[in-house]
C-alpha cells in the first residue's frame, strides 16, 4: 500500500495545471468521456471549479447513485484538498480520515484540481468503476490533457 500512496502523491504533485477555465473542464470531461468509452467503461463524469459544475455527463448505464458518489467523494476533496483515493489509502494506513457517511467517502475517483501560483481550485471526478480504476481514469485523463508523461506514477 505504500507504494500506491507515493504514487499518488506524486500525481498530485506532477498533475498541477497551469490555468483551468471552462474550456478546459470541457475538454477534460471530453476526454475522460471518450477514454471510458473505448475502454467499454460506464461512468458519470463531474468537473467543478469550486461548487461551479463546468462538465457533468452521466453515460448510459449509470444511476442516481453514481452521481451521489461522485457528490460525496468531491465533498471529502474540497475539505481535505488531496485526492479521494489518497485519503482512502491513508485511512487504511491508519491516519486519521473522516469516516465515511451521507456527505463523504474517502473512495478513488475524485482529484483535486490544482493551478500553478493559486492553489486548489476544484475537482475532478469519476464514478461507476472499482475506485482504483475511477482514480487511474481521472489521472490518467487529465495526464493526457496536460501532456504529462506521468512515468513511474503511473499504475
Amino acid at each position: 500500500m505504500t507504494g500506491e500512496i507515493e504514487k499518488v502523491a506524486e500525481q498530485e504533485q506532477l498533475l498541477i495545471f497551469k490555468s483551468f477555465d471552462e474550456t478546459t473542464a470541457w475538454q477534460l470531461g471530453n476526454i475522460l468521456r471518450s477514454k471510458a468509452e473505448a475502454a467499454g467503461q460506464i461512468v458519470a463524469i463531474d468537473i467543478r471549479l469550486g461548487d461551479d459544475c463546468l462538465f457533468f455527463t452521466a453515460m448510459k448505464g449509470t444511476t442516481p447513485e453514481n452521481a451521489d458518489w461522485a457528490r460525496r467523494k468531491r465533498n471529502l476533496v474540497n475539505r481535505l484538498q488531496r485526492s479521494s483515493y489518497a485519503l482512502g489509502l491513508a485511512r487504511k494506513n491508519g491516519e486519521a480520515v473522516p469516516a465515511d457517511d451521507v456527505e463523504h467517502a474517502a473512495h478513488g475517483g475524485c482529484f483535486p484540481i490544482r493551478v500553478e501560483g493559486v492553489g486548489f481550485i476544484g475537482t475532478a471526478t469519476v464514478s461507476g468503476l472499482p475506485q482504483r480504476d475511477d482514480h487511474i481514469l481521472v489521472v490518467e485523463g487529465i495526464a493526457e490533457l496536460m501532456q504529462i508523461n506521468l512515468g513511474a506514477s503511473a499504475f
